[in-house]
């Protein structure tokens, strides 16, 4: 039987000590690879929701554009309602995707119950006028948990 000596010992220890350290090192960039993804996605979201608010900017600037979109006669007011819509959409999604943390979501959330109770995006919401162009997740929310509270504090 062969002894193991004591360099044997420390070569192993040596051995075992770096795929150790690969292993953390291969944790912790799994991890910042996932991060950076999400912020990549949230990038890609930010510029979508800038440029459909430009749209929306131009088509309140220049209704006689809107028909491009949907030749129905849409006045200024349900424009700008959409506008508003849009943005509460987009803040939907970066609470889904966990960017906003909970005071801001609570911020938000009462942001939108107050607009809905006071002002008239309750009613063009009510309307149905081109609901599909907002996601089902976000057309959930504001049925679920903005519109009943809104009514029944009215």
């Amino acid at each position: 039987m062969s002894e193991i000596g004591l360099v044997e010992i420390f070569s192993m220890a040596e051995a075992i000590a770096l795929i150790g350290t690969l292993f953390v090192i291969l944790y912790f960039s799994r991890k910042q690879m996932q991060s950076l993804s999400l912020d990549i996605e949230t990038k890609v979201l930010n510029d979508l929701n800038e440029r459909m608010h430009a749209i929306t900017t131009v088509g309140i600037e220049r209704p006689d554009l809107v028909k491009v979109l949907n030749k129905a006669n849409i006045s200024p007011e349900i424009e700008f309602a959409y506008n508003i819509l849009f943005t509460f959409a987009h803040v939907f999604h970066m609470r889904q995707r966990k960017v906003l943390r909970d005071y801001e979501w609570i911020g938000w959330v009462r942001g939108i119950k107050s607009t809905f109770e006071r002002g008239t995006i309750m009613d063009i919401w009510k309307s149905n006028v081109s609901m599909e162009w907002f996601d089902p997740a976000f057309r959930e929310f504001i049925n679920t948990e903005i519109v009943p509270v809104s009514i029944k504090k009215q």
